[in-house]
């Protein structure tokens, strides 16, 4: 090869840093199908690093799990205390919601993982992800459930009183369960938002999905792990977005 193609080769390649990726090594250029698959679907990466999306996978189901069950738990238990009208703790349970819903979670995670240890307390990373979201659904979930707890009509409050009920039991079992039915609808959107939030650990070292992708990536240089981070998300959660909508379809008042 000449001095003044080879010039011409560098000055390319210089100018253009995807020059030399597009080419293969025997000098055949590549068509715009195998760059691709070179950059996001490079079957020599997905063998390498499949095992540690997978372990990431299995860290972000664990903390979805987690924050649905005690966010869902704590959020029902704030709205039926609220339900007892006692004014000094209704106004820390108002306090509570309004912070979490207006706060972003990662502000929320960034404060707690970083701030506490600076007042000697020190928080895992994933008890730091599981704490905030946690919070912040059950701020969401205190407010639907309350919703639906207010919007019984007071003459079943009254009937159930006559029957010999008290406001606990009629709490229990005349209002909560309408309550819970009503809210079920928006509570499902709500809580895939936040669980696809699980995301937000890999700011804080969490090894969910994303932070073991952007780990593989960082060491490659190469997209393929984004992308099979990406379809593990798409994977795990077009399932419950399916059955979300059978939930809401399911329990969804009919008129009549």
């Amino acid at each position: 090869m000449g001095w003044s193609k080879q010039w011409r080769i560098t000055l390319a390649s210089l100018a253009n840093p995807l020059y030399g990726h597009a080419r293969l090594a025997g000098g055949v250029a590549m068509t715009a199908w195998e760059r691709f698959v070179e950059t996001f679907l490079k079957p020599e990466m997905i063998a390498q690093y499949w095992p540690d999306i997978l372990a990431g996978a299995v860290v972000t189901i664990e903390i979805a799990a987690a924050v649905v069950v005690t966010g869902l738990a704590l959020g029902l238990l704030l709205a039926s205390i609220r339900a007892y009208r006692m004014a000094a703790v209704n106004a820390l349970i108002v306090i509570f919601v309004d912070i979490f819903r207006a706060l972003p979670p990662l502000v929320a995670v960034l404060l707690i993982y970083f701030g506490l240890p600076n007042v000697g307390i020190v928080v895992p990373s994933f008890a730091v992800l599981w704490l905030v979201l946690s919070c912040v659904l059950a701020a969401f979930a205190e407010e639907i459930f309350w919703a639906g707890i207010t919007s019984t009509p007071k003459g079943q409050w009254e009937a159930a009183r006559c029957t010999g009920l008290s406001f606990s039991q009629t709490l229990a079992y005349v209002v909560l369960p309408q309550a819970i039915r009503l809210g079920i609808p928006p509570l499902t959107n709500r809580t895939i938002a936040i669980t696809k939030n699980t995301a937000l650990g890999t700011v804080i070292g969490v090894g969910e999905i994303l932070n073991q992708a952007t780990t593989a990536q960082s060491f490659t240089g190469n997209a393929t792990p984004l992308m099979m981070g990406a379809i593990a998300y798409i994977v795990l959660f077009i399932p419950v977005v399916a059955v979300g909508r059978w939930i809401e379809t399911r329990f969804a008042w009919r008129r009549a």
